[in-house]
């Protein structure tokens, strides 16, 4: 491929027909795409250039949909808790909920697939207990005064969840809402074959099939003023019915309850540690998933065209990092691309030739609107993608969205010239190698490798109050040279010796989370393994409340490893005396402050414990030596270039190794180098949109002074 064009892909639409040919070339880009609302104009089909050409296997066919409803599909919903004052009780299903967009599911047997719960009792009310009234849409409940209610029902969704984002966001008036129909049901499972070739036959100009992506949409609810009520990027509660529940009874064993997806309201959501019963439902449909998912790329295949998949919209059951994705055979996976982390979570995606990565922003017009900034927002996603691009590149990158609204933005438009290019020089340079690293790390959570890079994430790189310390974590170590893995606690239980292939273990989150692992941490196993492992002389490194769960006179179940403890009012009497901070080489590069975001309060050492910062008698940074092993105590760490050192010098000193710190290293945290030991190559990065100086050291520890301008790159050969 010609080293000043393609890997890049464009969006068209019927009214940019020239203006996409002129940034075909001025972008050098190989490939033009349709998006969502628009049509692929007929002028552009012998463009020399791939066509991509999305394709929605739920929608988009609204005929069908409305000829066979009882195959559209569902979603379990909860009402809002209510307290019953007397013996009766009436809860209407829809308060909340977008009425276009859901209708409750009368169809089927709702004594059998609905649940009313006594939620202080904590039990299911019995069906003879409760009756529905469909013409008023209230569920009415014999009741116990003063105990709460909810009603898990399910619903029709009447309105694709994403098709409706797209319409709210762009305003569109008077647009037909697309119908979401179940492909895994049998007539749409064989019209939706029929039809996929019936598509493929009709666009002979399209030589790859964008699947948008297969079945399942991923939880996202709208309240009844059509704003977003609920979200999980990566919920499973639109990916049931009737039909789909009693293909899992058969196979699991047991009979399926609602609660089970609802999980008191929760929804499963990745915070939640995951219940025996939701992992079974999980595992089963990826199975399903991926059975039918590959009917659809070996018809693909079958008629001459690639399948590429997007990794969001109805992506529910085809988790990239677990053993039923790749039996799909897919060509490639294309997905947006927010941060490092999100990077990450396409490029390090096996079993497919090659990925795409869509930055931001998108060419929708909550970013490009008169007096908007996108030059600003892309030159931020840019620089923070592409750390993670030096780690583990995609192959591929584009944009979605109105072309139409990016070219009345010439800056903008020049700014993703030099990003094209860019690209390609990054990737001419460095595809097929290994980067060096310094270090195997691994990150402990409840869902391991099934969640790998996503940890903390909402969606689309979003992140909270409550959980952007956290993040910071998963998106330093996401540029950073270091061979990362993601392991559970059930991966310990069946094989401790997985801890011996690594060198640091990072346990970061809040307690009692699916990130922590709560109860997990009063598993013998689990707890002796990683004893040893440290005892021996592995690093460990906890973050916000790590080990945490109340039990055996603990909090941090690891305390004695971590050396501090979290004050709960068990310990009050217990007076605490080693409140004095001290020097530290994981400190040695921070400034006078140190920002470690929502923090934690109540944190205190144990005796023996080197404390590097308390504030007001709250220990924030901690060092402790374990036998032969080290363990770091973080109470929150954001992401940014200062903080990703520290988190760089924490992983260096748990292992016993701070005399390598100038190897492949910059002395100014605002620059990073990157080595590619197999091409003898390796490059120092500006990170930052201002010039700096800095001191680079070779793998060898020799060293020279450098001058980096703005957000500049300079290779060289090792």
């Amino acid at each position: 491929m010609n080293h000043l064009k393609g890997r890049v892909t464009i969006p068209t639409d019927i009214d940019v027909i020239p203006q996409t040919l002129e940034i075909l070339d001025l972008w050098g880009a190989d490939a033009i795409r349709d998006c969502d609302g628009t049509d692929f104009p007929a002028e552009l089909r012998s463009a020399d250039a791939k066509i991509y050409s999305t394709y929605y296997t739920t929608r988009k066919d609204n005929a069908w949909a409305l000829a066979n409803p009882d195959e559209i599909q569902q979603m379990y919903l909860m009402t809002p808790f209510y307290t019953a004052d007397s013996d009766s009780l009436s809860i209407h299903l829809m308060k909340g909920l977008y009425p276009d967009m859901l209708t409750p599911n009368c169809r089927d047997d709702i004594r059998r697939w609905w649940e009313v719960m006594d939620r202080t009792s904590g039990d299911p009310v019995p069906a003879e207990k409760w009756s529905y009234e469909e013409a008023t849409g209230d569920v009415t409940i014999q009741t116990v005064p003063f105990h709460e209610y909810t009603v898990s029902f399910l619903a029709y969704i009447m309105w694709d969840p994403v098709h409706m984002y797209n319409a709210v966001t762009n305003d569109w008036k008077d647009v037909e809402h697309q119908i979401t129909f179940d492909v895994r049901q049998p007539k749409t499972h064989d019209f939706t074959m029929k039809r996929l070739r019936r598509f493929i036959e009709d666009h002979p100009y399209v030589n790859v099939l964008r699947f948008t992506t297969f079945f399942h949409q991923f939880t996202l609810v709208f309240d009844e003023l059509a704003r977003e009520k609920y979200v999980d990027w990566y919920g499973y509660s639109a990916s049931v019915s009737p039909y789909i529940l009693e293909q899992f009874e058969k196979e699991a064993g047991y009979k399926f309850r609602p609660e089970y997806i609802i999980d008191q309201g929760y929804y499963n959501n990745q915070y939640r540690i995951p219940s025996k019963e939701y992992q079974d439902f999980q595992a089963f449909q990826r199975r399903e998933v991926a059975k039918i998912a590959k009917e659809m790329v070996d018809i693909t295949h079958e008629c001459g065209r690639e399948a590429m998949m997007f990794l969001g919209d109805h992506w529910i059951g085809t988790e990239p990092f677990m053993e039923e994705f790749a039996s799909i055979g897919l060509d490639s996976v294309v997905g947006s691309v927010g941060n490092g982390s999100t990077l990450r979570l396409i490029s390090d995606i096996k079993g497919v030739r090659y990925t795409e990565g869509r930055l931001l922003p998108y060419f929708f017009p909550d970013t490009f609107y008169e007096g908007g900034d996108p030059v600003k927002e892309a030159k931020y996603n840019w620089v923070t993608a592409r750390r993670a691009i030096l780690r583990k590149p995609v192959d591929r990158i584009g944009y979605g969205g109105y072309l139409k609204l990016a070219l009345q933005f010439p800056d903008f438009v020049d700014y993703v010239k030099s990003v094209c290019e860019e690209f390609r020089t990054l990737y001419e340079n460095i595809k097929g190698c290994v980067p060096y690293c310094v270090k195997k790390v691994a990150v402990l959570n409840c869902w391991g490798k099934m969640r790998a890079w996503g940890a903390h994430m909402v969606h689309h790189a979003l992140y909270q109050k409550q959980n952007y310390s956290y993040a910071g974590i998963i998106e330093a170590l996401s540029g950073a040279p270091f061979d990362v893995s993601f392991i559970s606690f059930q991966d310990i239980c069946e094989d401790p010796g997985i801890l011996n292939d690594i060198d640091v273990l990072i346990n970061v989150g809040d307690a009692d989370t699916a990130h922590t692992g709560g109860e997990w941490w009063c598993n013998p196993k689990v707890v002796s393994a990683i004893r040893e492992f440290v005892y021996n002389g592995g690093g460990i490194i906890g973050v916000g409340e790590p080990t945490a769960h109340q039990a055996n006179g603990h909090f941090f179940q690891l305390s004695g490893i971590l050396g501090v403890e979290e004050e709960r009012g068990f310990t009050l009497g217990y007076d605490k005396y080693n409140w004095e901070n001290h020097s530290h080489f994981i400190t040695e590069d921070a400034g006078e402050t140190i920002d470690f975001g929502e923090g934690k309060k109540n944190i205190y050492a144990l005796e023996g414990t080197t404390i590097l910062v308390q504030n007001e008698k709250e220990v924030q940074l901690a060092v402790n030596e374990y036998g032969k092993g080290r363990s770091v105590y973080i109470s929150g760490l954001p992401y940014s270039f200062e903080n990703s050192r520290l988190l760089y010098r924490s992983i260096l000193w748990s292992t016993h190794d701070e005399e390598n710190l100038h190897s492949w290293f910059s002395s100014n945290y605002n620059a990073e180098v990157h080595a590619y030991i197999e091409s003898g190559k390796y490059c120092v990065v500006n990170n930052t949109y201002e010039p700096l100086d800095t001191v680079i050291y070779r793998g060898d520890s020799s060293s020279f002074e450098l001058h980096l301008d703005a957000n500049e790159i300079k290779w060289y050969e090792i």
